[in-house]
């Protein structure tokens, strides 16, 4: 990396890109020097804009687009005597001369301009489907401000029935829940086997259940073969009706004119940057969504372009241009968003990542309410990763109604500061009926996995158990009628209350796996047993209400027996 001179001395700072990283980074530089000449160039013409709200003034529930857009050039001028260009594409620029090449996309006329620092901030550009069709009218991306317009004035104008969302990511789905609003029917096609990438397959089930039970169509494991101008042909031949289509299958950081120069792109296909955000070329900073992160962990470049690490990383190389110390820490890539009422949230390694950076993992289900019942507790389910040589966490993901949010930001400040999952057990979070449980969700995760890490009361997965069940005694610890209602095949029911009474009928040299609903009594009932001389017992993670959401089992609601 460079030893730019990084100080104030730079007097002229051009930045290309003008939305959360690149005005980030010029409101911090005018904070921190005063002399210095800024100028912001971008192409749009919206600037500083809420990406995150777009899908929000589909719906409706943003009113007006300036809600989303409330700076524009003036409002850099006047405040921070910063100018702003907007309809500016920069085509090319020189690093030995430090010239840039810059189009007035209005005028079509072409000039230079110089800099001393060069900022790129030219965030990620929506993939577009190599599909026949994909250009036609009715099929939108969503990206930026004039793409929301365009997408809310179809709706108004041509009053679609129904639409295909195509990728299943943050933006698919949030979109999908605004569509919904206004009354339009929803597929979504997912080319992976499980919708929402960012969760593990035993927790996307649960987010599938729930988008069904809202109407939601949803085709994994396939891809859109054909758009037609009022259907989707799937690569196994079938039609599904859409009047309107949105694709989002992923962004690509715009690293175009940074390669053209000579800026090293990383193995993630961004810019890669150190922890200063400098590139490989001197005087030439990146940060955004165009720009390459690194896992707080681990140190190894990550990319996962989110509008609150382009503002983190806007604000360092702000920084960092006008003197000062700043460094970036990493991200763990944390994440949330809200479909249909439910919120969906994760941070950090999923388990087949941690696996393939060979981490010795652990993993545990804990589905909890997240205050009293009485007070209107709604479930949410939590799985997390942990290392089994360290116990520090490696990955969280939740999905809930209520409350999600609060409980992933503790487990995001635990994983920053490097606190293992006893750790977790011991931190003094508010109580209050209204607001939690006395247990709260994230100290009872920190107690499984203390319990399997420390105290030897092993977990066993559904994948497990479903491989080898006939290598196991399984009991079934619930009532007789839940029992009856459904249950893990070859499982004998021994209620957790006659369990003691009935131990002697166990054969205590073969393998034990104990289940409940959700775990709590599962692991009261492998305490017995291994209290009794039992010498390997496990218990089934998530319990019976994990075990039914894998296997997509359609029954009624069981009652709460932990």
């Amino acid at each position: 990396m460079n030893s730019s001179s990084e100080s104030s001395s730079a007097k002229r700072i051009v930045i290309i890109g003008a939305v959360a990283a690149g005005t980030s980074a010029a409101a911090k530089a005018r904070r921190n020097d005063e002399t210095a000449e800024i100028i912001i160039y971008d192409a749009d013409r919206y600037i500083s804009y809420s990406g995150c709200g777009l899908p929000y003034y589909i719906g409706g529930i943003v009113d007006d687009i300036r809600k989303l857009t409330p700076r524009d050039p003036a409002f850099f001028r006047k405040k921070y005597r910063i100018e702003v260009k907007i309809a500016h594409r920069v085509e090319s620029f020189d690093p030995e001369r430090k010239i840039l090449t810059v189009r007035n996309l209005e005028s079509n006329e072409i000039f230079t301009d110089n800099y001393d620092i060069l900022v790129l901030a030219t965030g990620a550009n929506p993939i577009r489907l190599p599909v026949p069709g994909a250009d036609l009218p009715h099929v939108f991306t969503l990206r930026n401000p004039a793409d929301a317009i365009a997408i809310r004035r179809f709706i108004e104008e041509n009053k679609p029935k129904t639409a295909a969302i195509i990728g299943s990511g943050f933006i698919g789905l949030e979109v999908a829940d605004n569509l919904s609003l206004r009354g339009i029917g929803i597929t979504v096609i997912e080319k992976l086997p499980d919708i929402c990438p960012i969760l593990d397959p035993d927790m996307a089930v649960h987010l599938e259940k729930h988008l069904k039970s809202e109407g939601v169509r949803i085709r994994t494991g396939i891809t859109a073969k054909n758009i037609g101008r009022s259907e989707v042909i799937l690569s196994d031949g079938e039609s599904i009706p859409a009047d309107m289509v949105i694709l989002s299958v992923g962004a690509r950081p715009n690293v175009t004119l940074a390669q053209n120069a000579g800026v090293k792109i990383g193995p993630t296909g961004a810019i890669s940057v150190d922890d200063r955000q400098r590139t490989n070329i001197q005087d030439v900073f990146a940060c955004g969504d165009c720009a390459e992160n690194f896992f707080t962990l681990s140190g190894k470049p990550f990319y996962r372009p989110l509008g609150s690490t382009a503002n983190k990383t806007g604000r360092i190389t702000g920084d960092v241009i006008t003197g000062g110390d700043f460094y970036h820490r990493g991200v763990l890539g944390t994440g949330i968003f809200e479909t249909f009422g439910m919120a969906v949230a994760g941070t950090g390694l999923t388990e087949k990542d941690a696996r393939n950076q060979g981490f010795d993992t652990i993993t545990v289900h804990n589905i909890k309410t997240d205050r009293p019942e009485y007070m209107g507790g709604k479930e949410m389910i939590i799985k997390a990763i942990a290392d089994r040589k360290s116990h520090t966490l490696l990955g969280v993901q939740i999905v809930g109604f209520d409350g999600v949010d609060k409980r992933m930001d503790v487990f995001v400040t635990a994983m920053t500061a490097r606190m293992t999952a006893e750790d977790l057990v011991h931190l003094d979070l508010s109580y209050a009926p209204p607001f939690s449980n006395t247990k709260d969700p994230v100290m009872y995760t920190g107690m499984i996995l203390e319990n399997e890490l420390d105290r030897g009361r092993a977990l066993i997965r559904n994948e497990e158990l479903a491989q080898n069940i006939d290598n196991y005694t399984v009991i079934d610890t619930r009532s007789r009628e839940q029992y009856q209602t459904g249950h893990v095949p070859d499982a004998c029911n021994i209620p957790h209350e006659n369990l003691r009474d009935e131990i002697c009928v166990l054969d205590p040299e073969k393998p034990v796996v104990t289940y409940c609903n959700k775990g709590g009594t599962g692991n009261a009932a492998q305490n017995i047993l291994l209290n009794r001389g039992f010498s390997k017992v496990y218990n089934l993670s998530g319990g019976y209400s994990q075990y039914r959401a894998q296997q997509k089992i359609d029954s009624e609601e069981m009652k709460n027996d932990d």
